[in-house]
């Protein structure tokens, strides 16, 4: 079988990722890692850890890498030649992979005390980490607060994926393929420079689904993805703006230099949002759940031979694109929302602008035979009060970029698009 290639191929020549590698039995797939990094371009040095030493070798990472592998803070030789603060800045992007519990806290509190913990406290360039433990380590509050803290601070969180582990346990916490890490790690080269357009600017988007529960296993919700709106995100980011995400229960690692803000239910999405402001933008993409259930149940319903199925009384959700375009002082510049609908897509649309209050309207036809619900690609009509711009079909990443280009027109002195 031929070993798996990155998704989609991103030139990243001459970049270079400094690779810590920490303990975990996850760590064996960060040869692959190596293998596709290098295939791509891109040169790869590693600091590996002591408790990483225990399940690759310094001999595996320097065949692969070609270069020589750190380990040592306190290594006369690597102070004079190197130093760990100029080691810290020599990538371009730092990627901590496996992740363990152990790490994601340290680098929470700012410990340094081994060459990993240094290099990450000393670094200023990106950093980049793929979690991997034990799945109750990974759900464990302790662990949850980390990962919320370090999204927080703009560190960008690959995987981690749910499956059978080393462990026999089932559930979150296995490595990410490192397929997926090598394509993550090629976007963030493929964003290029940022523009300033959006410098100074406060952009929140929210993006997912909301779950609202029904009883502790089950609950109402949608197909969206969230890949939309993390794109989004990202785009926006890249104008310069500095943006916050508000994000449903989604499968997406967050994009570099976004703060995160993970929530499960509408209403604490709506508290979410409130929190975030006061900002300029706000891009409603989230496929919020239009009702909840009025009282749900602290425990699983049961199905009874004979008895008829529960009565589920809903309630409305609260209206976030409406309540963001309220007149008033803390009312952002633009407020653009999205519209998924089925038929008659440009006139529901229209009227959801008008009935929300909202500047721009993103309006996409959501026929299953589209595609576009969960999918890749979009097919989108932007509804402005000048009108309706159909644009063509394409993956979600240009569309993406080019509402951020629009937005960023807003904003400009002549409003013409770039």
């Amino acid at each position: 079988m031929a070993a798996p290639q990155p998704a989609a191929p991103h030139p990243a020549g001459g970049r270079t990722v400094l690779l810590i590698v920490c303990g975990g039995i996850a760590a064996y797939k960060t040869l692959e890692l190596i293998r596709l990094l290098t295939a791509g371009g891109v040169r790869v040095r590693t600091v590996l850890t002591r408790a990483g030493a225990q399940f690759v070798t310094p001999l595996s990472l320097q065949a692969l890498t070609g270069e020589r592998v750190f380990s040592d803070l306190f290594s006369l030789t690597d102070e004079s030649e190197m130093g760990h603060i100029v080691l810290s800045r020599s990538g371009d992007l730092l990627v901590v992979c496996p992740a363990t519990a152990d790490i994601m806290a340290r680098m929470v509190t700012g410990q340094a005390d081994d060459l990993a913990s240094t290099v990450l406290l000393a670094t200023d360039k990106p950093v980049m980490i793929a979690p991997a433990m034990n799945v109750r380590m990974w759900e464990h509050p302790a662990t949850q607060a980390n990962l919320a803290t370090l999204t927080a601070r703009g560190v960008a969180v690959v995987g981690p994926e749910a499956g059978l582990m080393a462990c026999n346990e089932t559930g979150p916490g296995r490595l990410a393929e490192p397929a997926r890490i090598a394509e993550a790690i090629f976007g963030h080269f493929a964003a290029g420079v940022r523009s300033p357009s959006l410098a100074g600017r406060h952009a929140l988007v929210t993006a997912g689904p909301t779950h609202e529960p029904i009883d502790p296993v089950r609950y109402l919700a949608n197909r969206s993805s969230g890949r939309q709106g993390y794109e989004i995100a990202a785009a926006l980011a890249a104008h310069g703006a500095r943006v916050t995400l508000v994000s449903g229960p989604v499968d997406i690692p967050p994009p570099p230099g976004v703060e995160l803000r993970a929530v499960e239910t509408a209403i604490q999405m709506q508290d979410a949002c409130q929190d975030a402001l006061p900002c300029d933008i706000a891009v409603c993409t989230a496929a919020v759940a239009d009702w909840r259930v009025a009282q749900t149940s602290g425990h699983k319903m049961k199905k009874a031979p004979g008895a008829p199925p529960p009565v589920l009384t809903l309630v409305p959700n609260p209206d976030i694109l409406a309540q963001l375009s309220l007149p008033g002082p803390a009312r952002p510049a633009l407020v653009v929302g999205f519209a998924a609908e089925t038929d008659d897509v440009e006139q529901h649309a229209g009227t959801k602008r008008l009935d929300k209050g909202c500047d721009w309207i993103v309006a996409n036809d959501v026929r299953p035979e589209t595609g576009i619900m969960g999918g890749t690609e979009n097919e989108i009509t932007l509804i402005t009060a000048d009108g309706a711009e159909r644009w063509p079909r394409q993956d979600k990443e240009s569309v993406a970029r080019h509402l951020a280009r629009r937005i960023a027109a807003f904003f400009s002195p002549d409003r013409s698009v770039p």
